[in-house]
């Protein structure tokens, strides 16, 4: 069904960005994009109508993708209709609705695996047709999905990471004919096996997400090397009923796979006795060295800090902190932060020497240093810096106590000497 007057000049659209348009009829709004139906003629789906609804008891419209002049992701849907009364109506009990019928369906390979869940579905525009080409099970999908679409843009561009995670439609099994009454879920005609690898960090998603039988349905069909990965990432939370549920044997083939670290982070959110069991499963010279980190995580993180870094206060010019900064360096074990402070010792901002070296020479610390600092508690353990560092990717942090007074600083390389990893 060609559209002979559409004016877009794109090419793909993804369903979250298109439906909610305003529907405009000669520049006049006149509903929004409900819906868009499909029908699977073809290897893919093509668009054959949209689903416009309309405020104050007006009936919905189905307009023929022939009648829509121009489709704007970032504004509306012109149509090119004649009287409303002709295009009335709802979908029919058999007409695939991509919005109501497949967002939030689980995806399920063809032994019936749960492999992810569909947040949204990429068309694309030929010759004058628009086709369904993919399911988008990725997090940036789920971003959008939820609302967030500015959030999934920025994301996207800041980590690679959250690449698309698209699933090609030509894998998608044909669709029950009956789409009025379908409940089920979307299966695909190939085994899991053989969809592109999905990254341990977005499977730890993944497995967050669902119920713990699906959990370990799914993580039980990994590899050893991907399955080790995998609960590395899983927040301790899951971690813990994760591990919980698998027979110790299979924990410790899992441990044996990752680093002396890597096995202690694990270890440290199961009981004690739970942890010695599995460790005896271990080689004793491994063993002992996870033992030795796991004691190393109880340990304060104030042990390990220094008192030899540069502060300010808040009212100090970069000019004066530019002269002044090379003596207060020579005797600071952390020279690539300046901590700012008040006079009673309050940790109030921190500044990177890089926006120092930006800054104008008359600014004062307090109108240029970043106020939202991330900091450790006196009382913290070394696995919890260990965490904070690995989130934030810092080259040190403050530790303060209570009043934000500050205590000490610990540089990342001093986490990685009390953790026995360098």
């Amino acid at each position: 069904m060609a559209s002979a007057t559409l004016t877009s000049a794109r090419s793909t659209y993804l369903l979250s960005e298109i439906i909610g348009l305003k529907a405009r009829l000669n520049g006049k709004a006149i509903g929004r994009l409900h819906d868009v139906v499909v029908a699977e003629s073809g290897k893919v789906p093509e668009v054959t109508y949209l689903w416009i609804s309309r405020a104050f008891g007006h009936r919905s419209l189905m307009v023929p993708w022939s009648k829509v002049a121009e489709l704007d992701p970032r504004g509306h849907v012109a149509l090119a209709i004649e009287a409303f009364e002709s295009y009335e109506g709802e979908p029919d009990e058999g007409q695939i609705c991509l919005r109501d019928h497949l967002l939030d369906k689980k995806v399920l390979d063809c032994d019936d695996d749960e492999v992810e869940v569909v947040y949204d579905i990429k068309l694309t525009a030929r010759n004058g047709h628009l086709y369904v080409t993919d399911v988008d099970c990725s997090r940036a999908g789920l971003l959008r999905r939820i609302g967030l679409s500015r959030l999934s843009k920025m994301i996207r561009n800041l980590a690679a990471s959250l690449t698309e995670d698209t699933i090609p439609w030509t894998y998608v099994q044909p669709l029950p004919a009956n789409m009025g009454s379908f409940r089920g879920d979307i299966k695909l005609n190939v085994l899991k096996a053989k969809l592109p690898e999905i990254h341990p960090v977005d499977l730890a998603d993944i497995l967050e997400e669902v119920e713990q039988a699906d959990r370990m349905a799914i993580f039980n069909q990994l590899e050893t090397e991907q399955a080790a990965d995998t609960l590395e990432e899983v927040e301790p939370r899951v971690q813990r009923e994760m591990v919980a549920a698998l027979p110790v044997p299979r924990v410790a083939e899992l441990l044996n796979d990752m680093t002396p670290a890597q096995a202690a982070d694990v270890l440290a959110v199961l009981p004690g006795p739970n942890v010695d069991a599995i460790l005896e499963k271990i080689d004793a010279e491994e063993a002992s060295k996870i033992r030795l980190l796991l004691e190393k995580h109880e340990d304060h993180v104030l042990s390990f800090a220094t008192s030899h870094y540069v502060t300010f206060p808040p009212q100090a010019t970069v000019k004066q902190v530019m002269r002044r900064y090379r003596k207060a360096a020579k005797e600071a074990d952390v020279v690539i932060y300046i901590y700012v402070t008040s006079a009673d010792g309050t940790l109030l901002g921190v500044l990177d020497i890089k926006d120092l070296l930006k800054a104008e020479l008359s600014d004062p610390l307090d109108a240029i240093m970043a106020t939202n600092v991330v900091a450790l508690r006196e009382d913290d353990t070394v696995r919890t810096a260990a965490k904070v560092f690995s989130r934030y990717g810092f080259r040190a942090l403050p530790i303060v106590g209570a009043g934000d007074i500050l205590k000490g600083v610990i540089p990342f390389r001093d986490l990685m000497l009390a953790q026995r990893l360098v």
